[in-house]
């Protein structure tokens, strides 16, 4: 049912320049085009390949960039990069003067998925050296630098560097488990996010939106959806100021049973095998429906 998809120099480099696919994958994604010297996002979006822009309908990368104050030269991290769609994007975006810094779920999280076999979990464990090579081969020559940790385990001398931190459908995974009782994976996360960010800096939050009519059973997140009250209650408890929110991210087609999963849709289909139809009628829904919601840390 589930797909899912570390220095004090580079640091201090990094904060100089201003560091989900839910599934995680085997398969190399294209790189992404890099940014134009005009370090416009339209033309920088525009000019990625067709196979990225194909997303831009369910995804809107130009409203949600700009809604959560991303610019180039920036230090920003992003939540689960893996071989991420959103993650060539800023690679290339940000520009050498800025700075993209991965956070992975933390290794005592990552045996609790149902499909963590012992060569998966291997995997993990090099995850930030494996995540930094890979990634210098998705960005040109005007590409970030690039750093990466796990929740839980973030190094001191990450904190108070990070202008943005950006979680493209991240939150369901850490609820899931931490609603479960087999840790503090949600909080502990929320507290990196607080300790990474400058005072000021932003936490912009994508994710699957379960709507207020659903079961809180179903928006626990084992659905891959959760409500959007709960979510704001989880980040400000962990002392962010909720900002502004936005609809750029929603769809109104996707209306899930209390039995579906969020992964039933594209880019996923899981369940839908080879049936054709089912295939053609979770295209026509699309990708889910999502809330975009922006929270500061405070100055």
């Amino acid at each position: 049912m589930v797909r899912y998809l570390m220095l004090l120099t580079t640091v201090l480099l990094c904060g100089c320049q201003q560091a989900s696919e839910d599934t995680v994958s085997s398969e190399p994604a294209p790189a992404a085009a890099e940014a134009p010297a005009s370090n416009s996002l339209a033309a920088f979006l525009d000019a990625q390949p067709d196979d990225v822009k194909v997303r831009y309908q369910y995804r809107h990368p130009q409203q949600t960039l700009q809604f959560f104050g991303i610019e180039p030269g920036m230090t920003v991290v992003e939540g689960l990069p893996g071989r991420g769609w959103y993650t060539k994007l800023l690679l290339n975006y940000l520009g050498s003067d800025g700075c993209l810094i991965g956070a992975n779920y933390s290794m005592e999280m990552w045996p609790l998925f149902s499909f963590a076999s012992e060569e998966f979990l291997a995997g993990q464990a090099t995850w930030g050296e494996a995540f930094k090579s890979d990634a210098e081969g998705w960005g040109g020559d005007n590409a970030a630098t690039l750093e990466a940790f796990y929740f839980g385990s973030m190094p001191e001398s990450f904190a108070g560097t990070v202008d943005v931190v950006f979680f493209p459908r991240v939150l369901h995974n850490l609820a899931n488990f931490q609603n479960a009782g087999e840790g503090e994976f949600l909080a502990k996360a929320l507290a990196d996010v607080y300790a990474v960010l400058k005072p000021g800096g932003l936490f912009g939050v994508v994710q699957h939106r379960a709507r207020d009519n659903m079961s809180d059973e179903f928006a626990n997140g084992t659905h891959g959806y959760l409500k959007r009250d709960w979510i704001v209650e989880q980040i400000e408890r962990a002392g962010f100021e909720f900002v502004a929110e936005s609809d750029i991210n929603e769809n109104e087609r996707d209306r899930p049973t209390e039995d579906e999963v969020v992964w039933r849709l594209p880019p996923s289909y899981n369940g839908a095998g080879d049936d054709a139809e089912l295939m053609a009628a979770l295209d026509a829904i699309g990708e889910s429906h999502r809330m975009t919601l922006k929270f500061r840390k405070p100055e």
